[in-house]
């Protein structure tokens, strides 16, 4: 029998055991003991950077915020979207995941936090989104929880909630987009997105690429105006 190895255990803010596992090749995040993410499960983490970075205009030098690092599926996939002149920031609230992305994750992603476009801020992306000066980015990617209301953290749900959707729509510039991960469809969402002055598509994504349904769902603002 092939053993799991933990290679690091961390407390979140609120509390709970996050911890990253190895298991003959393939790497996992668990919150509390239940599986978060995996190396072998990045289909939608792609198809979320897919979605944030289709711009409806040429961009040359995009700036990108990325919400929440993981195992550096969705970085490394805009990295290969944005071009050499993009400036993509990543907000990652618990320290020890840049740690493990550094030490352990080279691997699978390459050495990610060392290209010369990659912004590292340890902490809330919702800082980053208010901070940001007014039309300054051109898309942001959230993927910080299952979606806007299957929550882990209550505390996220100021981003879904309208205060939270104007402070997007306020740093965006124009035709800029933002691309939220949703573990399940969220029509009552959309709705939300169309009222805070996007325009909204919706996009399917399996959990792996072999998986017979896509149950996962990427929710794509453009802002208007």
């Amino acid at each position: 029998m092939i053993p799991t190895h933990t290679l690091g255990v961390a407390q979140t803010p609120d509390g709970y055991r996050l911890s990253l596992h190895e298991h003959n090749g393939e790497y996992s995040l668990k919150l509390n003991g239940e599986q978060l993410m995996s190396s072998a499960w990045t289909e939608s983490e792609l198809v979320l950077a897919d979605e944030a970075c289709r711009f409806p205009q040429r961009v040359d030098k995009p700036n990108v915020l990325i919400g929440g690092l993981g195992l550096g599926f969705t970085l490394k996939r805009v990295l290969e979207l944005v071009g050499p002149e993009a400036v993509v920031t990543v907000a990652e609230l618990i320290p020890e995941i840049i740690t493990w992305n550094r030490e352990h994750l080279g691997d699978i992603n390459g050495r990610l936090l060392d290209d010369k476009r990659v912004r590292l801020h340890t902490g809330d992306v919702f800082d980053q989104i208010t901070g940001a000066p007014a039309g300054s980015l051109d898309a942001i990617l959230l993927d910080v929880d299952n979606g806007p209301t299957a929550m882990v953290h209550p505390g996220n749900n100021r981003i879904y909630d309208p205060s939270g959707l104007k402070a997007i729509h306020r740093s965006l510039r124009p035709s800029g987009r933002v691309a939220f991960w949703s573990a399940a469809p969220e029509p009552s969402f959309v709705r939300q997105l169309k009222k805070a002055g996007f325009d909204v598509e919706e996009a399917s994504a399996k959990a792996y690429s072999r998986a017979k349904r896509a149950i996962h769902r990427i929710y794509t603002g453009t802002r208007r105006g």
